[in-house]
């Protein structure tokens, strides 16, 4: 991502009157600390009709404003617009086969502490869904110190349950699903992002690593007063993707609202990319390859797709979701959801970790603000 990232994107769209129960919603957060700014924007019937920001990047007063187009650490929302995505574009040329075993393309991971039997029965269909037995998340990073000594911890890990058994949302199982998808192509995992997803969707503002001199135009997610102990701005939060070099299945990239709705607009527009004109349209996700991945996975009950999630009784994303509708939360504070019947996107963008990890009230925001934005369409 170049230096000048930020300046790329498309002119805000305000329509005040229109979402003035969505505008109030941000509003109030920004008041009660959930989150010191915003930025945000809705995709409908192929039309940008909301692009806009409130706040600033901290609570101080000389801070600077958050804009439409500013560029925020997505945190887990990287497991779609990255690791899945690529996921979804090899699937397309049958070069990714969601029933391959894990241990095919990374034999270490039979060796682990488990019966090898079982763990054989672990697929990369698991890995996506969440139901690969391996635990939520666990601290690498407190004893690996480099990328090689933490993939190697996280194959080694035991599974807490059978392949299928039950759901549980793991950040080990997407690094190693990035980690396959660089022995099952040969590529490193921020190239194959570049080459299947940013570059033919022209998502300019969006990629690992942003460049140091980027850094001060990013708002900061975090006063690490326990790890690196200095303000986390720039460089991914995520404290094993930053043992990771900054670039993870799980965690790693950044955006802002522009690229994240013309990437919504891929998912949304028969498979076809946002272009200028029709001639002009490229193919990216096929509807049946969208299909197949937005399709709910074993075990019963899990709101889990292949790699996206989708609305539960509790959704973030409210309550006028219809179930045809997929999407992702960041632990940073970012969202993105896509209605897929309704033909909507909706994003927002936050640094509600800011200047500590605390505060919950983004569970309250979410759905609250994806609700205002349905009702107010």
């Amino acid at each position: 991502m170049s230096s000048a990232a930020h300046a790329n994107s498309l002119e805000p769209v305000r329509q005040r009157d229109r979402f003035s129960a969505a505008y109030r919603v941000l509003e109030e957060a920004i008041a009660a600390h959930a989150f010191p700014g915003c930025a945000f924007g809705v995709l409908a019937a192929g039309q940008t009709v909301l692009l806009d920001a409130l706040g600033r990047f901290t609570y101080e007063d000389d801070s600077p404003a958050v804009a439409h187009h500013t560029i925020y650490d997505l945190a887990s929302v990287t497991k779609v617009v990255a690791t899945t995505a690529v996921a979804m574009r090899l699937c397309q040329r049958g070069r990714f086969d969601p029933d391959t075993p894990l241990g095919e393309l990374l034999p270490a991971f039979i060796l682990g502490r488990d019966p090898a039997e079982r763990r054989r029965h672990v697929r990369l269909r698991h890995l996506l869904a969440h139901s690969s037995g391996l635990p939520g998340y666990v601290e690498f990073f407190r004893t690996a110190t480099t990328p090689a000594a933490l993939l190697r911890a996280c194959l080694e890990l035991p599974l807490e349950g059978a392949p299928g058994a039950r759901a549980v949302y793991s950040d080990p199982g997407f690094i190693l699903l990035g980690k396959a998808l660089e022995v099952l192509t040969r590529q490193r995992l921020a190239h194959l992002v570049r080459r299947e997803v940013l570059h033919p969707l022209s998502l300019h503002s969006t990629g690992f690593r942003p460049h140091r001199a980027a850094w001060p135009f990013i708002p900061p997610t975090e006063e690490d007063l326990t790890f690196r102990e200095r303000r986390i701005q720039g460089e991914v939060q995520d404290e094993n993707a930053y043992i990771l070099k900054g670039v993870a299945g799980h965690a790693g990239l950044f955006s802002n609202v522009p690229d994240l709705l013309r990437f919504s607009s891929a998912i949304l527009n028969s498979g076809m990319s946002a272009a200028p004109s029709a001639q002009d349209a490229i193919p990216v996700f096929p509807p049946e390859i969208i299909e197949q991945f937005a399709r709910r996975q074993e075990p019963e009950g899990s709101s889990r797709a292949l790699g996206w999630d989708t609305p539960s009784h509790d959704s973030s994303s409210g309550s006028h979701f219809s179930p045809h509708s997929i999407g992702h939360l960041g632990y940073s504070g970012c969202s993105l959801w896509i209605d897929l019947e309704a033909k909507l996107a909706v994003v927002l963008l936050t640094n509600r970790t800011w200047p500590d990890r605390k505060c919950q009230v983004i569970r309250e925001v979410r759905p609250a603000f994806h609700n205002a934005v349905r009702e107010s369409l």
